[in-house]
């Protein structure tokens, strides 16, 4: 069973891309909130934080390109309603 994302057995689930976009704005918000901090602490947090920002955008680029893929060749996803996956197996749980 999926704890975060949309399936048969969590139809309020959310969507892969949709979670990663929000992450992302939550890393913008604290990148924001110590953008103007000089100690060297704040700006290694930054520049990790850049490095994580451009990791996410990929991750999210993948999740949406899946989700392409899914909708071309089975039609939108029916689990937000309780519906089956449109590949792989039903969860066992």
């Amino acid at each position: 069973m999926t704890h975060f994302l949309r399936s048969e057995k969590k139809p309020e689930g959310h969507k892969l891309e949709d979670l990663l976009m929000q992450l992302r704005a939550d890393i913008l918000h604290r990148c924001e909130v110590i953008s103007a901090d000089p100690r060297q602490e704040a700006l290694q947090v930054m520049a990790n934080n850049v490095k994580i920002l451009g990791l996410m955008s990929e991750a999210i680029n993948l999740a949406l390109d899946s989700t392409r893929v899914l909708d071309r060749s089975f039609g939108p996803s029916q689990a937000a309603h309780g519906g089956p996956p449109r590949i792989g197996k039903a969860d066992a749980a």
